[in-house]
């Protein structure tokens, strides 16, 4: 066996393999945009092509688990004691940076069933923290479930179409904004 070559670890080296390739993924994408080749992110997650394909048969399925992956994060994130609606929205506006060209992906995919459940994740996840902020008093009693969802939308949107060396100043000028709107005090 050459040198360079990394033995075949088998059907054991699929979790590894997978949580790799959307790492890299989130990367690529940041780097190139969406048109990057998916040969560079199984070059970057250090696999072969045939592991890409067999996890992710296609541009769509590794957004989606990108998105999946985001989700688990900001989940974590809410389950947090203390954690507010201010720390969801900064969060997604952290992540959002640096997914704009999945953020087009997915947006274009929000009908295939692959990615639909997108929007339910996030969704329950948001209707719990308003819940829990608007009983403690740290949002305005009038601010909905559908109230923040547009205002993460929005703010993905916009994020998307932002040059990156403006995306930071612009997300931080959204966060205000959300906190004047959405919060007390």
């Amino acid at each position: 066996m050459p040198e360079n070559s990394k033995a075949n670890r088998g059907p054991s080296a699929g979790p590894a393999n997978r949580a790799a390739l959307i790492k890299a993924a989130r990367e690529v994408f940041a780097e190139s945009g969406l048109d990057a080749p998916l040969s560079a992110v199984a070059r970057r997650a250090g696999v072969g092509q045939g592991s890409l394909y067999r996890h992710f048969p296609d541009r769509i399925a590794l957004g989606v688990a990108v998105f999946d992956d985001n989700i688990a994060q900001l989940e974590a994130l809410a389950a947090a004691s203390g954690s507010t609606l201010v720390d969801l929205f900064d969060g997604i506006a952290e992540q959002a940076m640096s997914s704009t060209a999945l953020i087009e992906l997915t947006s274009a995919a929000r009908h295939d069933e692959r990615a639909e459940h997108l929007a339910s994740r996030m969704t329950t996840l948001v209707d719990a923290l308003v819940i829990r902020d608007r009983a403690s008093g740290r949002i305005r009693e009038q601010v909905t479930t559908e109230d923040v969802m547009l205002a993460i939308g929005m703010l993905a949107f916009l994020l998307a179409k932002t040059d990156a060396d403006d995306r930071a100043h612009v997300a931080e000028r959204a966060r205000g904004i959300f906190r004047m709107a959405f919060t007390e005090g």
